[in-house]
């Protein structure tokens, strides 16, 4: 039994050819998912903040709604989620397999973390800040952009740091829907195959993509931190 399992191994010399396209996959659906979560979560986190007691037009009624739907949409496991948008998913994509179907939910479940995340940055800029800005005579729009996002600039960073990470994490989960990248090499190849080169292979990669993203964000935030110090 034990040879029958690892003569299914895939040789290192041919891993490669099964990693290259599954690494390209898997950074396609994390670069399409965090355009639309950047923008729709930024969005979404600037307006949280806006309307709580602190923003610039607080609305009690609309902040309310609106963090009960965040909450909501970070409350489901990805897996139950990818499971439960299924015709939404099929309604948009017309599939509910391949990377389009595995976009969807991930960017249903991005925004409403990115949005917290950007709140959360947004409450621990000193109150100031927005006062400077009404004071100055900025519209809204300046305030928001030149002030607080300006401000809140190293903690947006480290958040869409994380977000990459829990998107690689998604895109993974989403192999099991046929989704491509590096998470399906690890299900069809590495689990359902038993080939034990492509699982360890997978992990590996994975490991060191998370620690070099990371690594990344850190330096970025450190260096914006330093900017905002000097000036």
């Amino acid at each position: 039994m034990s040879d029958s399992v690892m003569s299914q191994d895939t040789p290192w010399s041919e891993i490669h050819r099964l990693m290259l396209p599954a690494y390209g996959e898997t950074w396609l659906m994390v670069g399409i998912v965090m355009l639309f979560v950047v923008a729709i979560g930024g969005a979404v986190g600037v307006v949280l903040f806006n309307t709580s007691s602190r923003g610039l037009f607080p609305r009690p009624a609309l902040n309310r709604t609106l963090s009960w739907l965040v909450n909501m949409g970070r409350s489901l496991p990805f897996l139950v989620l990818m499971a439960a948008i299924i015709p939404f998913t099929f309604w948009l994509t017309g599939t509910t397999i391949g990377i389009p179907a595995a976009v969807i939910p991930m960017i249903v479940a991005g925004i409403p973390f990115f949005g917290r995340l950007v709140e959360n940055a947004l409450r621990e800029l000193p109150p100031e800040v927005t006062a400077v800005g009404l004071v100055s005579g900025g519209s809204t729009w300046q305030i928001v952009t030149r002030a607080q996002l300006s401000e809140a600039l190293p903690a947006i960073v480290a958040a869409i740091t994380l977000n990459v990470i829990s998107m690689i994490e998604y895109s993974a989960i989403a192999g099991t829907i046929g989704a491509g990248g590096i998470g399906y090499l690890a299900v069809v190849y590495g689990y359902q195959r038993f080939d034990n080169h492509i699982m360890i292979a997978t992990i590996v990669v994975l490991i060191a993509t998370i620690q070099l993203i990371q690594f990344i964000g850190d330096r970025l935030v450190a260096a914006l931190r330093h900017h905002q110090e000097t000036f």
